[in-house]
């Protein structure tokens, strides 16, 4: 069987992150996703669909959305029952998120510019998507040095291109530059 959903829309609030009993994280959002044609006023017209996502990707979602954020959701289509206070059986269609992906930079969002994108989805329970396809590129050139050996042999070549090379000055970097 299949139960795939994946939309593309705006928050229309922010998430609403509590805690179980047992202390799992679970946010509840609201996402506004227009449809694809105009009605007869030629107006486009959306769907608001709820869902709900689930441990650490819920805490994860609810410190890099807000509302009016344009993200892009991958996951399954849930339906459940309950009866309330007065009796009643409410019925209750919902999409339980998998995947998300950011689809706007931060300064894009607080800048009302809406030209900025993060490809890539970030997995469940993973961190943010970056702006670039790995994260640990390296915008100099030459290789890496992730153990505790000399790299000089690449990045003696590269000291031209690289901004901060035999520079003592501290350097600022603001949140807004960070991929995560």
């Amino acid at each position: 069987m299949l139960n795939r959903a994946v939309l593309t829309g705006r928050l229309t609030r922010d998430v609403d992150l509590r805690y179980t009993q047992s202390g799992t994280a679970v946010g509840t959002f609201t996402l506004a996703v227009d449809r694809t044609f105009k009605n007869q006023q030629g107006e486009r017209e959306a769907d608001f669909i709820n869902c709900v996502i689930w441990r650490k990707s819920a805490e994860n979602f609810a410190n890099f959305v807000r509302k009016g954020s344009l993200v892009g959701i991958d996951g399954r289509i849930q339906t459940r029952n309950y009866e309330n206070q007065q009796g009643n059986r409410v019925y209750v269609t919902e999409i339980v998120v998998e995947n998300f992906a950011l689809l706007q930079s931060r300064s894009d969002r607080e800048g009302g510019n809406n030209n900025g994108a993060y490809p890539g989805m970030a997995p469940a329970g993973g961190s943010a998507p970056t702006t670039s396809g790995n994260p640990f590129d390296n915008p100099f050139g030459g290789s890496q040095n992730n153990g505790g050996g000399s790299n000089n042999s690449n990045n003696t070549n590269n000291n031209a291109a690289d901004p901060f090379a035999n520079n003592g000055d501290s350097i600022d970097i603001s949140d807004d530059d960070l991929p995560f």
